[in-house]
């Protein structure tokens, strides 16, 4: 099947209608049926602004975050447009890719 790889960049501590950010895409995602996503945390980045981002010893709320899934063309669509009318400012990439499981090839 072909489809997009979306991949969305943000960090711990921003939130979305008093929810983190990250699991609120995730949720989002389940609730529209997309059938898996995957959120990475890393150990530091930076962002637009140039700042710096990490998640410190005692205070992991500046962590980088990554949330990663693959969809079809017109679930893209849906989904980019759903951000977009709840007001979501956030970093992606949208990539042309070919996905499936061993089991189809």
């Amino acid at each position: 099947m072909y489809g997009y790889q979306l991949t969305f960049f943000t960090q711990q501590d921003r939130t979305h209608k008093n929810r983190c950010l990250c699991d609120w895409l995730i949720e989002e995602a389940l609730s529209m049926g997309i059938k898996g996503a995957t959120l990475l945390t890393a150990a530091e980045g930076f962002g637009r602004e140039h700042k710096l981002h990490f998640a410190g010893f005692f205070d992991m709320s500046d962590q980088p975050v990554e949330i990663s899934m693959a969809v079809s063309e017109d679930t893209a669509v849906l989904f980019l447009h759903h951000l977009k009318q709840e007001g979501i400012d956030v970093f992606y990439i949208k990539s042309r890719i070919e996905f499936g499981t061993t089991r189809d090839c």
